[in-house]
């Protein structure tokens, strides 16, 4: 069943006439085309897509099941206007991404009649589950993400500066894989790694450094997400350790991973373990996340979340040990649930150092 079609069957059962979409990639998602600046007004009789003239014609060509409406004016007004047209009574809005303002805007030029309704994750509540098709987009991204880091494993070496590798892994990706990136590359190296999300510097990498690399690939606009640490020299025992248990913890979540179980039981799994080993508060974000048109989607895999694993639904396990000023060490792999296991997309790459 198309994203459309699902999006209609939902709206029936919310009672609700029509949805206002103005997220970006749930606009992707519903339309498979990347718009830019636009709208959509799903409903139950017809579907329109809204935009200005830059992409008024492009989209005629690209979107076949909407029709396309050309903003001439106040996009509100047309907002309004179509409502309208459509006898619209209760007129549904993302309220996490249309800002105030604009909401405002479009309560004004409505029919007092009609009711303007908050909705929240009304679309990617959807997303959570991947079809086929975002299933092997998202595989491709995987292995043009895999590509990068075995790229990235030989050219990695001391007396490079942070930003000088990142600009290597980025340049490969684009001009050797033709694609785009998922977020801005992370290189953390040495007392850096200690840091979760450290935004890559002009430090030079050093003889014997830990060096952790976090990227991604952008495929047709479907993400990948992979983090290795790699070594370049003596492994001292103590870090040795650190990883054996970050790698353990990952493996002991992985294995839990299955249609039916509680979110919360594989986040739970691999924070016991390194919590056991003494290392619990150094491990202070969640184990993973969603992905698919964003890096950062459903499922969170949390210990807040008592949400269960469905069929479909693809995210990273990512546990890590932050030492502060020391360094820090991380996981990260992507894993497609299945009924009775799941797929690690990524299970190709080394994690040998």
């Amino acid at each position: 069943m198309s994203p459309l079609k699902r999006i209609c069957l939902k709206l029936k059962d919310k009672n609700l006439d029509a949805l206002l979409v103005s997220n970006s990639a749930n606009i992707r998602y519903l339309t498979d085309y990347e718009a830019r600046e636009s709208y959509l007004l799903v409903s139950l009789k017809k579907s329109f897509f809204v935009t200005d003239f830059r992409y008024f014609y492009e989209a005629k060509k690209r979107v076949p099941d909407f029709s396309i409406k050309l903003i001439d004016g106040s996009l509100f007004k047309l907002i309004a206007k179509l409502a309208k047209e459509l006898k619209i009574s209760r007129l549904g809005f993302e309220a996490k991404d249309l800002i105030y303002a604009e909401q405002q805007k479009i309560r004004e030029e409505l029919d007092k009649k009609i009711d303007f309704v908050a909705t929240y994750d009304f679309v990617e509540e959807l997303r959570e589950t991947k079809g086929l098709k975002e299933i092997k987009k998202i595989k491709m991204a995987t292995r043009m993400a895999i590509s990068a880091m075995h790229f990235a494993k030989k050219i990695v070496r001391p007396g490079l500066r942070e930003i000088d590798l990142a600009f290597e892994i980025e340049r490969f990706i684009r001009i050797e894989k033709k694609a785009g990136i998922s977020f801005p590359l992370i290189v953390a190296s040495g007392p850096n790694s200690s840091f979760p999300h450290h935004i890559t510097s002009k430090r030079k990498l050093l003889k014997n450094d830990i060096v952790l690399i976090d990227l991604g690939v952008d495929f047709q606009g479907y993400k990948s997400d992979l983090t290795r640490v790699f070594f370049l020299g003596r492994i001292p025992s103590y870090v040795r350790k650190i990883y054996s248990i970050v790698l353990a913890a990952q493996n002991a979540a992985i294995r839990e991973v299955r249609a039916g179980i509680p979110i919360k039981n594989i986040d739970k799994k691999a924070r016991q373990l390194i919590i056991q080993k003494g290392y619990g508060r150094y491990f202070g974000h969640a184990l993973g996340h969603g992905i698919g048109l964003e890096v950062h989607e459903a499922p969170h895999i949390s210990e807040k979340n008592k949400e269960r694993l469905k069929a479909g639904m693809v995210f990273t396990i990512e546990p890590a040990i932050y030492l502060p000023a020391r360094f820090g060490i991380r996981i990260e792999d992507m894993v497609r649930v299945g009924e009775k296991g799941c797929e690690v997309l990524s299970g190709g790459l080394d994690k040998s150092g």
